[in-house]
Order: structure tokens, then C-alpha cells, then sequence
């Protein structure tokens, strides 16, 4: 299995909008089930994101955006924002595409601070932005809705000072 990462191209929004079509995803998200491809071409089309995807036999499997800030104090930070086709989860993508962000962030958009939210129970993927050398700064609670009823969400960020 050999995975490119590359940077996102047009081209490659219906794949990303079938990603976000799996209820298992967007359940780890900010989203609500059910996005068109509109609203994907949408959140993907802002040129203050830089948006690599993990290509897989031609198909992309998986994306990670680095949501730039525009406010002029914060120019130094970026939000994260990552997801997987679930047939391919667990299978070090997730892993792939943090490590070369990471690498586009210190190395190239000059970012000292990356930071992302994640659900409390998507143990998965907090054990893997602690192995990435993210660490939990707090917990918001009651912030958002989830399966019916209000959720928490853990904020984690990674400086590189």
C-alpha cells in the first residue's frame, strides 16, 4: 500500500464529498450528516486553508487542512481539520497526513501553533495527536450536540516555539 500525499486539486472534491458522506465521520466533526457536494467545494474552495489529501490507487482517502487564522495577531496559528474514508481507518493515513502537515507548518507557513478540537470518546485519534506532540490545553463543555444530546469537546495543540 503506498500512499501519496499531495496537495488537494479541484479534481479531487467528489472523492472528498463522498468521505464526508459516511454518518461515521462527520459524527467526529463540526458537520452535520448528509453534506452535498456544494458545501464540500464550499469549506475546501477558501484560499486560507492549505489542504493536502492522502491519494490511495488513484481514489483520495483521506484529507487534513491547516485553516489558516486571517486575524493579524494569530498569523502564527492554524486549526486542524482531518478525516479518513472509514474503509481506510486505522491504517496509518490519519497518521501520514498529520506528520506531513506538520512538516508544511514548521517548515514552510512558518506556524508555531497547530491546534484542533476532538470528541472525548475518539480515543483513536487523541492518541495519536498525543503521539504527535499535541497536548490537551482544556475541555469545552456542553458545546456542542452529538447523537442527540450536548457533547464535550477536548482542545489539544502542538507549539513549536
Amino acid at each position: 500500500m503506498t500512499i501519496q500525499i499531495r496537495h488537494l486539486e479541484q479534481a479531487d472534491l467528489s472523492d472528498i464529498a463522498t468521505i464526508y458522506s459516511f454518518t461515521s465521520v462527520n459524527e467526529n466533526t463540526s458537520q452535520l450528516p448528509y453534506i452535498n457536494s456544494t458545501t464540500v467545494e464550499h469549506l475546501f474552495s477558501n484560499s486560507n486553508n492549505y489542504t493536502l489529501v492522502a491519494e490511495l490507487d488513484g481514489k483520495v482517502v483521506g484529507h487534513i487542512t491547516l485553516i489558516l487564522s486571517t486575524k493579524p495577531r494569530e498569523k502564527h496559528s492554524a486549526t486542524i481539520a482531518i478525516a479518513v474514508h472509514p474503509e481506510r481507518q486505522g491504517q496509518g493515513i490519519g497518521k501520514h497526513l498529520m506528520q506531513n502537515a506538520i512538516d508544511q507548518a514548521d517548515n514552510w507557513l512558518n506556524l508555531t501553533r497547530l491546534e484542533l478540537e476532538v470528541f472525548p470518546d475518539n480515543q483513536a485519534a487523541i492518541a495519536l495527536y498525543d503521539q504527535l506532540g499535541f497536548e490537551r490545553e482544556g475541555e469545552k463543555r456542553c458545546c456542542t450536540f452529538k447523537n442527540g444530546k450536548l457533547a464535550n469537546i477536548v482542545m489539544m495543540a502542538r507549539l513549536k516555539l
